[in-house]
């Protein structure tokens, strides 16, 4: 097991320099000068060629490609993003609450979707066909269809102002998350409740499943080996979801005001703030090779088969 984590781990190195060199290609590619972009934010009245020539040259926008990426890849190792455009503040301290805020809720929204797509897609699988399994998947498709930034508003209306039970803004309190999570819940339960159904539909119709039950082993057992099969083709999905929908809140986060990245990223676009927009692209693609790092690694502890294809 220790061989195969550590090629998964040497598998995914190249890919994060990889992702980091696109990453910065893609921001330098934009047709606005970054040395033009913070004089305008410091408030500079007039910008002549003089003051972009030496913004440029204090900040190293003047060197070659390849040694300003070089350096920037070096700062990010140690956590140096460089520092906003228009806050003048370093970025890590900016993106690293809004990160982990963002964290915060998808954490929670991750745990209530995974609880009720298991237990729906369990308890569909055992009655497939049936009126049950029918009105779930019927319902489902529905709120998964419908566009998140609908669904808050719908939830908002109905929760907050019609009975004003729960606020619309903020991370006051445990009561603020109950809506962001309502929605997010929603919108991703759908997709991987039928993922989990489709799994234990197969297993059903495994021979481990008809010589469980003409041994006479109790229902309950035989169920609990299926659950437990049907998770390790799951376990990649739910594996992603954390990094899915930590990219995903930009709609919720800014329709609740909650101070995460979804939030910052919007501000930071809107700004042409590019050092914070370069670090957010960063976080997120990493955050995506290390889940599923993770989730290839926790798949191979449970099957010892897949070991042996890498």
């Amino acid at each position: 097991m220790s061989s195969y984590i550590m090629k998964r781990l040497l598998i995914s190195i190249p890919l994060l320099v990889m992702i980091s060199f696109l990453t910065f290609v893609f921001v330098n590619l934009s047709p606005l000068d970054p040395a033009e972009v913070i004089l305008h934010a410091q408030g500079v009245p007039t910008i002549t060629a003089e003051l972009i020539a030496e913004t440029k040259a204090a900040l190293g926008m003047d060197q070659p490609f390849l040694i300003r990426y070089l350096n920037w890849f070096v700062s990010c190792l140690q956590l140096d993003f460089g520092h906003s455009y228009v806050t003048g503040k370093p970025v890590w301290s900016l993106l690293g609450p809004a990160f982990f805020n963002t964290l915060k809720l998808t954490l929670v929204s991750v745990m209530a979707i995974i609880s009720l797509s298991v237990a729906l897609g369990v308890i569909c699988a055992l009655r497939e066909g049936k009126a049950l399994d029918k009105s779930v998947r019927g319902v489902s498709f529905f709120l998964t269809s419908m566009p998140s930034y609908w669904l808050a508003a719908l939830v908002v209306w109905y929760f907050s102002v019609k009975l004003d039970l729960l606020p619309t803004s903020g991370m006051d309190s445990f009561k603020s998350y109950v809506l962001p999570v309502i929605v997010t819940t929603i919108s991703f339960a759908g997709v991987y409740f039928r993922i989990v159904r489709s799994s234990m539909i197969s297993n059903l119709n495994e021979d481990y499943v008809l010589y469980g039950r003409a041994c006479g082993l109790p229902e309950r057992k035989i169920t609990l080996h299926m659950v437990r099969n049907s998770l390790q083709v799951a376990i990649t999905v739910f594996g992603m979801a954390i990094p899915i929908i930590l990219g995903s809140t930009v709609v919720v986060e800014n329709i609740f005001a909650w101070p995460g990245l979804g939030t910052l990223s919007v501000k930071s676009i809107l700004s042409r703030d590019f050092p914070i927009i370069q670090a957010y692209v960063l976080v997120l693609a990493v955050t995506f090779v290390l889940f599923n790092t993770a989730s290839d690694i926790l798949n191979a502890a449970m099957n010892p088969k897949l070991r042996k294809d890498l």
